[in-house]
């Protein structure tokens, strides 16, 4: 992605989905993403690996197409954003998917809307957080998750979504 962005990035998938106004309900799985995701491929990639966001939201959509199931993708560098966002997938998502980079460990109002989400939660790190710096071992989000998924790279994209697909039955 170029340039800065005033606001979320939102996609749907490729008939819309539901930020275009698209199909929701119980076959779409909302994916979050938090600060500094939108430069994946070029920040860190000795951590991170030299996949975009944007490849990794296509992963999860053929994916989550193998099970019949939709993606709708939220990025932002601001938690009011991813907040609020799933504070809309409130009653239209089936599930939700979260790499909530650094907010991760202080993002307390996303985890308290992730906690008001009757669906499941499946939290989401390209890397290991326990295996790096001690303060990155403390998750606000994990207590609210359904389940982790860390340190896989860009598998765990794949990984999140057949995690999601058995937790709705459709695996």
């Amino acid at each position: 992605m170029s340039g800065p962005v005033s606001g979320p990035v939102r996609s749907g998938g490729a008939g819309g989905g539901a930020a275009a106004g698209g199909e929701v309900g119980a076959t779409c799985v909302l994916l979050l993403s938090g600060p500094n995701l939108g430069l994946l491929g070029g920040r860190q990639p000795e951590i991170y690996g030299t996949t975009t966001l944007d490849d990794h939201v296509e992963t999860a959509r053929a994916e989550a197409a193998r099970y019949g199931l939709s993606v709708e993708h939220v990025q932002s560098n601001h938690e009011g954003d991813l907040v609020e966002a799933a504070h809309r997938a409130r009653g239209r998502a089936a599930a939700i998917v979260v790499n909530a980079g650094a907010l991760t460990h202080y993002g307390w109002s996303l985890h308290d809307a992730l906690a008001a989400f009757d669906g499941p939660v499946v939290e989401l790190h390209l890397s290991n957080p326990g295996g790096r710096e001690p303060w990155r071992s403390t998750s606000v989000v994990t207590p609210v998750a359904t389940g982790v998924i860390a340190g896989f790279g860009g598998a765990g994209y794949r990984l999140a979504i057949q995690a999601v697909a058995g937790l709705l039955g459709h695996g």
